[in-house]
């Protein structure tokens, strides 16, 4: 594969993942609407386990929303802790070989979020399939971000045997 196609497949791929993070933080802002919108649209029965769930943290939400609103000033520092985030992708957007280590620490991220998903789950009452959703995000993270870490050792030969003199070419 040519220098030129392993560094765009690489960008497009780290877009794609920048894409990824921002839709997921935008969501946390109006979290409030979202859930009220999706219990009066009723897609989940109030029988099932998902929407009782559902039914149960809207409730919550609404509570917070008309005794505490300002509690969801947490959730604006979740949304922007998740553009932040996506912020770092912009240096292996430019130079991936230089900035490899950003994949490597957005792996170790996507690993941790397993343990952080079942201490913090368990200790907070969240139901095992809605823990088994979070770990999804770090599961699924994984592979693109692996795929990416491959293509870049690859573009790091590329430029390693340009750069040795044609002798040892």
């Amino acid at each position: 594969m040519t220098k030129e196609k392993l560094l765009s497949r690489i960008r497009i791929s780290i877009v794609f993942f920048i894409l990824i993070l921002i839709l997921s933080g935008i969501t946390a802002f109006p979290v409030y609407t979202e859930l009220k919108w999706l219990i009066q649209k009723d897609f989940f029965s109030v029988e099932s386990v998902l929407g009782q769930w559902l039914y149960k943290v809207w409730l919550g939400v609404k509570e917070t929303q008309e005794k505490h609103a300002f509690l969801f000033y947490g959730y604006d520092w979740l949304a922007f802790a998740h553009l932040v985030i996506a912020m770092v992708f912009i240096g292996p957007f430019h130079d991936p070989v230089r900035n490899k280590w950003i994949i490597d620490w957005a792996m170790l991220c996507c690993i941790s979020i397993i343990p952080l998903a079942f201490i913090a789950g368990s200790i907070r009452g969240i139901p095992v399939f809605h823990v088994f959703i979070d770990c999804s995000f770090g599961i699924i993270g994984i592979f693109p971000l692996w795929v990416v870490k491959k293509w870049i050792h690859q573009l790091e030969k590329t430029q390693n045997t340009k750069e040795l003199p044609n002798s040892l070419n």
